[in-house]
């Protein structure tokens, strides 16, 4: 973390949640034996390997993220995600992130029109940041 102006950290729940690493591993290597003793098939086996590591690498691999004051910047793998401030016009914070929202308004498509972005034992600094940035009267809660 630095200066107020930006904060800087990274997220990286596999190594953070020990055991619930150890968990979802024995469960991975569940699924691929099932998936091998069903098809008796390595082409399959390779495919449900390629699926759910693709669809968990949030959890697997670093995700950093930057907020300065006029812009967010989330790096992930290979992919950068730039957006201004002023896209977002609320927000909502649980226990392990804060989701930017670009509507006012509840909407279904936030989920996918909007930024999540987890927290790493840094929730009241990230909470106080995004507060600053989006408008209190647009903040849901």
């Amino acid at each position: 973390m630095s200066d107020l102006s930006v904060l800087k950290w990274r997220s990286h729940p596999f190594k953070r949640k020990i055991v619930t690493s150890f968990l979802v591993i024995l469960c991975l290597l569940a699924v691929w034996i099932s998936v091998y003793l069903t098809t008796f098939s390595i082409l399959m086996t390779v495919v449900s390997v390629v699926i759910l590591l693709a669809a968990l690498s949030p959890f697997f691999l670093p995700t950093d993220y930057e907020l300065t004051s006029d812009k967010i910047k989330v790096r992930f793998f290979f992919s950068l995600r730039e957006k201004e401030w002023s896209f977002y016009r609320s927000f909502y914070v649980d226990k392990n992130g804060v989701l930017l929202s670009p509507f006012a308004k509840p909407s279904r498509l936030e989920n996918f029109r909007g930024l999540y972005i987890r927290f790493d034992q840094n929730k009241d600094q990230v909470v106080k940041f995004v507060s600053s940035k989006i408008k209190k009267d647009e903040v849901r809660k």
